[in-house]
């Protein structure tokens, strides 16, 4: 999930902070400037792990800080393929499940990536699994007893595998013009986001499976006493 990057940068350190040690304000100003940045085909930048090296302060011309050339290892998000996490659901809709990790919101389940048979229940705003099934059409689904139904609610707390990642790099530009007419700008899409699966055993709501294993372990209990 947590990797180490290897970054080189030259980075400015203002006067008023010559008083104080310069791997300690190099290190500060790192944090300032990557720290919850997104870097493409890297990652979400968490914060700086240690400096590898530092180059002698210079002076530019026509300002008074001293420039540093540093390489360092930064703490970065970027979960692998097929590594199973967890994180809450945020929100769902009819495309799918977006969850949360706190640090990192841009996780989505799409719904083909949910167990099968599964629906997005309008009403409750959520998406519910209905296992042994053999009903497969949304209509179906929808009909069924909502006693039989297994909700994934917002909140719930998930267990899931990671399917793949995205970074996408929109630059900003002026607004477009049609025929005339200034076009609004749409919201840019996120920098970077993970795709996940819970569409095997043992992935899903943490719950589901914690009660799957109290009842076996109640019902081997009841054995060993009949025995």
């Amino acid at each position: 999930m947590f990797c180490l990057s290897i970054i080189k940068d030259k980075i400015p350190i203002h006067p008023q902070h010559f008083s104080i040690s310069p791997e300690q304000t190099i290190t500060a100003e790192l944090n300032k400037k990557y720290s919850n940045r997104v870097l493409h085909d890297v990652g979400l930048c968490i914060c700086v792990f240690d400096l590898s090296e530092v180059g002698e302060g210079k002076v530019r011309y026509g300002d008074g800080f001293l420039w540093y050339e540093v390489t360092f290892r930064m703490v970065v998000f970027r979960p692998f393929e097929s590594e199973v996490v967890i994180a809450r659901v945020k929100s769902s809709d009819e495309d799918g499940i977006r969850l949360t990790m706190d640090f990192f919101d841009d996780i989505y389940i799409p719904s083909i990536y949910l167990p099968q048979p599964s629906a997005f229940d309008p009403n409750e705003r959520a998406h519910f699994w209905l296992p042994n099934s053999p009903l497969a059409s949304t209509t179906e689904l929808l009909d069924s007893p909502t006693s039989e139904r297994m909700y994934i609610d917002q909140g719930e707390v998930m267990r899931v595998r990671v399917e793949q990642d995205e970074f996408v790099d929109d630059e900003p530009g002026p607004a477009k013009v049609v025929e005339g007419v200034v076009q609004e700008k749409t919201r840019g899409r996120a920098p970077y986001t993970v795709v996940c699966s819970i569409a095997e055993q043992g992935l899903g709501p943490v719950a589901w499976w914690n009660g799957a294993q109290v009842v076996e372990e109640g019902d081997e209990g009841e054995a060993m006493e009949e025995g």
